[in-house]
């Protein structure tokens, strides 16, 4: 029996992979799309190691995305994420990836979706996970993507041209609210007898924020040393399930398993040196994350600039950008954020990455 194969295009996308189809060359029931998904990554996997498929073994290496000419006036593709585990037969849909979003522009630009014209191309697109649309701009030539360049990002190696992206109204992402329980701090109860102090936000992607010190850390391990406590993961795990009903994802916490990338947990701290506003840790799919998700640094970003939330209150010297300190380096964000009627809006947000083409062809699974 011959195996079947879709056409598809692997790129990286900031510090994440991923394999990217177009929509009309996948079958048109979107519940057949797991099946196809979980095949191509090699999951799941109980050795870790996706070795049956693209995947690396990481969140951030195990990752898809469809992409489809969009016929909303206020974009020009559309786009869906789809994290898929590395251990389980799980494939979510529930949230968006900042790092693969730096791959959708050029991807439209180069499948001739988009044609622009100057040196730098706009791309509009609607991410279809959270209804929320991004900006991508990047350097093209003759109408054709420029993928070298001499910007850098931490956690990639080499240089290549960046990828600009704003994120256009990302408060409500998930939940519909900036700030889903409608405080800037929270208390969880994750036992009868111990509570946590969090800050609940939505913006990108709904994430739950803890101060390290809180869960006996110091906010400078490193991801392996993080991923060693096996105790420690399984505790963050259930704050991320307790801030998960809190914020109205999910309605228990058995159910809140389901969801294996949101919300996000974030371990931030105080910062390390002047070269930094915060530091910060990220638990994505259940693994720390060796660099950050885009989202949950734009959503940290935002934190930062509404007063009492945890962020806020470990940030120091926080301006119109944000520098926040993970395992690999610094990340540099804006976040335009106000106040209203004591209402807060996360008006904007944007960051630079970089992406680069790796394969075109057909995959089997």
């Amino acid at each position: 029996m011959a195996q079947r194969s879709f056409p598809a295009v692997y790129m990286r996308g900031g510090t994440s992979r991923v394999v990217v189809f177009k929509k009309d060359d996948l079958p048109s029931d979107p519940a057949l799309w797991n099946e196809i998904f979980l095949s191509c990554m090699g999951s799941p996997d109980s050795h870790g190691r996706q070795l049956d498929g693209m995947g690396g073994g990481i969140s951030s290496l195990s990752k898809v995305c469809v992409l489809s000419p969009s016929e909303r006036e206020e974009a020009d593709v559309d786009y869906t994420f789809a994290q898929v585990s590395v251990t389980e037969a799980k494939v979510d849909y529930k949230g968006n990836c900042g790092n693969v979003s730096s791959a959708v522009g050029p991807f439209a630009v180069m499948a001739g979706w988009v044609k622009p014209s100057g040196s730098e191309a706009c791309v509009r697109i609607f991410n279809t996970n959270t209804s929320k649309v991004i900006h991508s701009y990047f350097p093209v030539k003759d109408g054709e993507v420029v993928f070298e360049g001499d910007f850098a990002i931490p956690g990639v190696s080499g240089t290549a041209a960046p990828v600009r992206l704003e994120f256009q109204h990302p408060g409500g992402a998930v939940t519909g609210k900036l700030l889903p329980t409608g405080s800037v701090r929270d208390t969880l109860k994750i036992s009868e007898s111990e509570s946590i102090e969090v800050s609940l936000l939505d913006a990108a992607n709904p994430c739950v924020f803890v101060r390290a010190q809180d869960v006996g850390l110091t906010g400078a391990e490193t991801p392996a040393q993080l991923e060693a406590s096996v105790d420690l993961l399984e505790k963050l795990d259930l704050i991320r399930r307790r801030g998960s009903v809190e914020m109205g994802i999910a309605p228990d916490l058995e159910a809140a398993k389901n969801s294996i990338a949101i919300p996000y947990l974030a371990l931030v701290s105080a910062p390390v040196s002047d070269q930094m506003n915060f530091s910060m840790r990220v638990i994505a799919s259940g693994q720390p994350h060796k660099a950050l998700p885009l989202t949950v640094s734009l959503c940290a970003a935002v934190a930062a600039k509404i007063p009492g939330t945890v962020v806020s209150q470990l940030a120091n010297g926080i301006s119109n950008e944000v520098q926040i300190g993970m395992p690999s380096g610094v990340l540099t964000l804006n976040a335009d954020v106000t106040q209203e009627n004591n209402q807060w809006t996360a008006v904007s947000g944007s960051f630079f990455r970089t992406a680069r083409l790796l394969f075109a062809g057909r995959i089997f699974g």
